[in-house]
């Protein structure tokens, strides 16, 4: 099982790229790269430092196997591509998250 993920200012930057343009067709905004289920979590589990284990739970039966996004239009219609990988993304909301909850301690 693959996924994509697109870190959200990729997304806002996608979305206004298309809003500031004529294209009148569907765009897919997103990130093209796949990881697996064990990648993302193993990539989660480094950047918050836990040593969690991983658990593999079944998959329900219309689970789609792989999502990808084609960026093509996007690429060649906007000019726009995402630029924030994974980990970064994943460092970010980490520290998001940490910065918030210590102004409520």
């Amino acid at each position: 099982q693959t996924r994509s993920f697109c870190y959200v200012e990729d997304e806002i930057r996608g979305f206004l790229a298309l809003l500031d343009s004529d294209v009148v067709e569907p765009v897919n905004i997103g990130n093209p790269d796949e990881f697996t289920m064990l990648e993302l979590a193993e990539i989660v589990r480094e950047v918050v430092g836990s040593s969690s284990e991983i658990v593999f739970r079944p998959l329900p039966v219309d689970d789609p196997a792989q999502r990808q996004p084609d960026i093509t239009k996007a690429r060649d219609r906007l000019g726009w591509e995402p630029t924030i990988a994974l980990r970064e993304g994943i460092e970010r909301t980490v520290e998001h998250f940490r910065e918030s909850l210590a102004v409520l301690d």
